[in-house]
C-alpha cells in the first residue's frame, strides 16, 4: 500500500465506514419515503414534487451560513449529531404509521428537518476529508467517496425497492433510521483533533462577511464558477427525471417499487464505473481534458430517459441513466478534488457549503419544477425537460479553462484567499498510523 494512501489512515477509515452506514440509510429512504406517500397517503405528482422539494430545501435555507458555522466548530461533534437527528426523525415515520396518524406534513417535516441535519454533515465531511489524509491521497479519497455512493446507490435502492415489497413503505423507513443510528454511534471513534476543519484560530468577522467570502472564493474564479454551474444544471436535470419516476413507475406503468429500485441502482452502477475510471483516465489523458470529454461524449445519453416505458424502452431508458451517471461519477471525484485543492484549509467549510447550496438548491428547485409541470403538462413532458438538461449541463465545464488543465493545483489559489484575508494552503504532512 502506498504511503500516501488514504487506508492507512485510521480516520479516514472511520469516517468511510460511518459514510457507508449513512448512504446505505439515505438511499433506502430515497424510495422508501415517496412511497409511503404514494402508496399509503394517495399523493399526486404535485404533492410527491413538494416532498422532494421539503427534503432539499434546508441547502436552500441555511447552506451558506452552514459553511461558515462549520468552520468554526469541531467536526466529530456535528457529524455524530446530524446523523442522530436524522436517525430519530425517520424513525417517527413507522412509528405514526403504526399507531394511524401518518399525515403528508409530517413527511414534509421530516424530510425538511433530516435535511437540515444532511446541510451540515456533508459539509462536515467534504471538510474534514482533507484534512485527515495526505495530501497525494485526496483524489484516492475522493475516488473512494464517489464509489461509496455508488455502490450504496445500487445497495440501498435495491433494498429500498425490496424492503417496500416485503414489509411495506413505511417499515423500509424505519430501515433508514437504523442506517443513521449506526453512523452516529461509528463516528464515535473519529478522533476530536483529527476532524477540526482546520487549524486556524477563529474568525472573528461577521457571518456576513464569511459567507461573502466564500461566495466571491468560488463564483470569483473562472473554474470553480464553471464546475458549480455544470453540477447545478445536472442536479436540476436529474431531479426533474427522479421526482416523477414514482408516480410514472408506480401509477402509470403499474410497475413495482423493486423494478424502480432496479432502474435507480442503475445510475448507482454508472457513478461507480465512473469513479473507478476517473483517476486512470485523467493521467491518461489529462484532467481537465477528461472532464470534457466525458461530458461532450456521455451527457447527450441523457435524452434516452425520456423514452422510459414497459417493455425494451425501460432498458433503453436504464442504459442512458447509467450512462449520464458514468459522466457524473467521474465529475464528481475529478471535480471535488479540484475545488479542494483549490481551496485554502481556512476555506473549505464555506467552499463546500457555497457549492452544496448551488448544487441541493439546484435539486430543490429541480423537484419544484417537477411537480408543477407533471400536473399542468403530465409525466412525460416533464421527464423531457429534465432529459435537455441532463444532456447540457456539461457545456459550462467544455467552455471554460477547466478543459485545458493537465493536473491538479499545487497549492490553492491565491487570488480568492488573499481577497478573504488567508493563505494558500501548505502541503499535508503524510499522515500514518499510530
Amino acid at each position: 500500500m502506498r504511503s500516501d494512501s488514504p487506508w492507512r489512515v485510521p480516520d479516514f477509515r472511520t469516517l468511510f465506514s460511518a459514510a457507508v452506514l449513512s448512504h446505505l440509510g439515505t438511499n433506502v429512504g430515497l424510495v422508501a419515503v415517496p412511497l409511503v406517500a404514494v402508496e399509503e397517503l394517495h399523493a399526486g405528482p404535485g404533492e410527491v414534487g413538494a416532498l422532494a422539494t421539503f427534503s432539499t430545501l434546508a441547502f436552500l435555507l441555511i447552506g451558506l451560513p452552514a459553511g461558515a458555522w462549520v468552520d468554526r466548530m469541531r467536526g466529530r461533534r456535528v457529524l455524530i449529531a446530524a446523523e442522530a437527528a436524522r436517525g430519530l426523525l425517520f424513525a417517527s415515520v413507522p412509528v405514526a404509521w403504526w399507531c394511524d396518524t401518518l399525515t403528508l406534513g409530517q413527511l414534509y417535516a421530516v424530510v425538511l428537518l433530516s435535511g437540515c441535519a444532511m446541510v451540515f454533515f456533508d459539509v462536515t465531511g467534504q471538510s474534514v476529508l482533507p484534512q485527515l489524509v495526505p495530501r497525494g491521497g485526496l483524489v484516492q479519497a475522493n475516488a473512494a467517496m464517489v464509489s461509496l455512493m455508488a455502490v450504496t446507490n445500487v445497495a440501498g435502492r435495491g433494498a429500498g425497492g425490496g424492503l417496500v415489497q416485503l414489509l411495506t413503505a413505511p417499515l423500509a423507513v424505519a430501515g433508514t433510521a437504523v442506517s443513521h443510528l449506526a453512523s452516529a454511534v461509528r463516528l464515535l471513534w473519529l478522533k476530536e483533533r483529527a476532524a477540526a476543519p482546520a487549524a486556524h484560530p477563529r474568525r472573528r468577522e461577521p457571518l456576513r462577511a464569511q459567507i461573502a467570502a466564500g461566495v466571491r472564493h468560488v463564483l470569483g474564479n473562472r473554474e470553480l464558477r464553471a464546475l458549480a454551474l455544470s453540477a447545478a444544471l445536472t442536479n436540476l436535470g436529474s431531479q426533474i427525471l427522479n421526482t416523477m419516476m414514482p408516480v410514472l413507475f408506480v401509477r402509470e406503468l403499474g410497475l413495482s417499487a423493486g423494478v424502480l429500485g432496479i432502474y435507480w441502482a442503475a445510475g448507482g452502477v454508472g457513478l461507480l464505473l465512473g469513479s473507478r475510471c476517473a483517476r486512470a483516465v485523467a493521467a491518461r489523458v489529462g484532467f481537465g481534458r477528461t472532464l470534457g470529454l466525458a461530458g461532450l461524449l456521455l451527457a447527450p445519453a441523457g435524452l434516452l430517459v425520456p423514452l422510459v416505458g414497459r417493455g425494451p424502452w425501460l432498458w433503453v431508458a436504464g442504459v442512458g441513466w447509467l450512462l449520464a451517471m458514468f459522466k457524473t461519477g467521474m465529475d464528481n471525484v475529478l471535480g471535488v478534488s479540484l475545488r479542494q485543492r483549490m481551496t485554502p484549509d481556512a476555506m473549505l467549510g464555506r467552499m463546500n457549503a457555497t457549492f452544496r447550496f448551488l448544487l441541493t438548491g439546484a435539486l430543490a428547485i429541480g423537484a419544484a419544477v417537477s411537480g408543477v409541470l407533471g400536473e399542468i403538462v403530465g409525466v412525460h413532458p416533464t421527464l423531457w425537460v429534465g432529459g435537455a438538461l441532463l444532456a447540457t449541463a456539461f457545456l459550462p465545464v467544455f467552455l471554460s479553462p477547466v478543459r485545458t488543465r493537465r493536473e491538479l493545483p499545487t497549492d490553492a489559489v491565491q487570488g480568492e484567499g488573499a481577497a478573504a484575508g488567508l493563505t494558500p494552503r501548505a502541503p499535508t504532512a503524510p499522515v500514518r498510523e499510530g
